[in-house]
């Protein structure tokens, strides 16, 4: 679940989080401390904290309440990314977005994949047609091809995506599964923050999120892949083999889906895409590595149980 602001290096020598403060300005409140990987640490904590024990919850005595957590969050998430593209130019279709995502994710419930492929082709037609349209038929739309990339991305990006993650609470063992996901995730993220602070002195890839070192990815993998074979074993009661598969796997899937949130950031000039969670950011940057997360899980187990 790391984003860019969670990282898995220290800065360079000065920047921010270096340790070396600036000087406040005479009369001005202190800003909050930030933890070396540059976020308010303390909320960051206190929120994720608040969201785990939440999630706890719901699936120990409420798993199909899960399908509307998932509903809510994306229908912000794709808000929130709809309303950052469109500020870098993109003139993303948000309505089609909303309305179509939320038909992905609800249509996993009884029909399973194929519930989802129908959504989703069908949300794309209208996709293609709204924003053909979408200047009057007495205009042709400017940059139609670009614009209707950009909002069949942020359909597959979080919806489609998203939906693996919903459906998986339906399954056998269903809480069980989305449990697993969110164990393994906060793992990877947690073992990565560790051994990026700690010990990260080699950057992964610089020029796309500069604080993720190759001996972060190394605690993510000891730690996550950890966590998932404790997961298979004691709450999926299978082999741990299941989760030695599982675990590297997951944890290099979510760096991808990081990253790939990085470069999005990057393009469109951004550090977060929302304020919506202290020390964190907005929805959408507490679910970037969740989002293949959710599928890698979702295939693993399918194909292994």
């Amino acid at each position: 679940m790391a984003t860019e602001s969670s990282a898995n290096t220290p800065p360079a020598e000065g920047g921010e989080g270096s340790g070396t403060p600036a000087e406040p300005v005479s009369g001005e409140a202190p800003a909050p401390k930030k933890s070396r990987a540059g976020r308010n640490l303390p909320a960051a904590i206190a929120v994720g904290g608040s969201l785990g024990v939440s999630i706890i919850l719901i699936l120990l005595f409420a798993p199909k309440i899960w399908y509307g957590v998932v509903a809510v969050a994306f229908a912000i998430a794709t808000w929130e990314v709809t309303k950052r593209l469109r500020d870098g130019g993109f003139q993303v279709a948000l309505w089609p977005l909303l309305i179509g995502g939320q038909a992905i994710i609800w249509s996993s419930w009884p029909w399973a994949q194929t519930g989802v492929l129908t959504a989703f082709a069908a949300t794309v037609l209208i996709l293609m047609v709204w924003m053909l349209l979408a200047q009057g038929i007495g205009h042709a739309p400017e940059n139609y091809l670009r614009n209707l990339a950009a909002s069949v991305f942020v359909l597959a990006w979080l919806p489609l995506l998203a939906s693996f993650g919903a459906y998986m609470v339906v399954q056998d063992h269903g809480a069980a599964r989305v449990a697993t996901l969110m164990v393994v995730v906060v793992c990877s993220d947690v073992g990565g923050y560790a051994a990026g602070v700690l010990f990260g002195k080699h950057a992964m890839a610089p020029a796309i999120s500069p604080k993720k070192s190759w001996e972060g990815l190394v605690g993510s993998l000891v730690v996550g892949t950890a966590g998932a074979i404790c997961c298979v074993v004691f709450l999926l009661d299978t082999h741990w083999w299941v989760g030695a598969i599982l675990g590297p796997v997951l944890v290099v899937c979510a760096t991808l889906g990081d990253l790939v949130e990085s470069q999005v950031k990057r393009d469109l000039g951004i550090k977060d895409m929302g304020t919506l969670l202290p020390g964190h950011g907005g929805i959408m940057d507490r679910l970037d590595s969740l989002l293949p997360s959710a599928f890698i899980v979702w295939a693993v187990l399918t194909a292994l149980l």
